[in-house]
């Protein structure tokens, strides 16, 4: 079997839309250097579009890269479809990745919403820089984490950047339960199969509206 193409644009990872293209283009004006040009992108996608867990799953779209820029907002899987095909998009292989995480921040809502604090497919962005697969998770913008009392994730280009362990207060905050690998695009029927499966009522036309930034702050 050949090697996936990781600079090639894909149904979800749509990095030949103009939209997707353009927004990449702006992020990496004037800046030289697959590793800075990662950087930045990973910025502009962590904190221009926010995070967003109560969405319509159903309709497709929320996997979409060029539907998350869009509606500018997203959750893990779809930040990280856009994150990936930004970075195609000006000629670095990337691809989304997915893990599946035990979150003890959540909110008391969402997590009512789920029927816990484990979430299963959650999702990253492999970025190919320097000869090195390199893991970055653009899915909490710097808003919601100075509302969380959480520090964003920083991204060098160089090292892995995943959740924290811990917050600053010491409380645990994401644990890791089961890498599930890389894709060449968002594999979305796999991923609405499990969380109809997990997550019902998150799945309920309807049911998943909200404001998780202000739930956030109010926990």
């Amino acid at each position: 079997m050949a090697e996936p193409d990781f600079l090639k644009a894909a149904e979800y990872v749509d990095s030949d839309d103009a939209n997707v293209r353009a927004f990449a283009q702006a992020a990496v004006a004037g800046i030289s250097g697959d590793k800075a040009r990662a950087v930045a992108l990973y910025n502009a996608v962590r904190d221009k579009i926010a995070y967003d867990p109560y969405l319509d799953y159903l309709g497709g779209d929320v996997f979409r890269a060029s539907a998350v820029l869009k509606a500018g907002r997203g959750f893990c899987v779809g930040k990280s479809a856009l994150l990936a095909a930004c970075a195609r998009a000006v000629g670095i292989p990337a691809r989304p990745g997915f893990a599946d995480v035990r979150n003890h921040m959540t909110s008391k809502r969402l997590q009512q919403m789920v029927g816990g604090d484990v979430f299963t497919w959650h999702s990253y962005t492999e970025i190919l820089i320097d000869g090195q697969w390199v893991k970055c998770t653009p899915a909490f913008d710097t808003e919601l984490c100075r509302r969380a009392r959480i520090a964003p994730l920083e991204f060098d280009g160089a090292h892995d950047s995943l959740f924290h362990e811990f917050d600053h207060a010491g409380r645990r905050h994401m644990e890791y339960l089961q890498d599930r690998g890389t894709f060449a695009d968002v594999p979305v029927d796999t991923i609405l199969a499990e969380f109809k499966r997990q997550y019902p009522r998150l799945m309920l036309s309807g049911q998943a509206k909200g404001d998780f930034h202000a739930e956030v702050i109010a926990k």
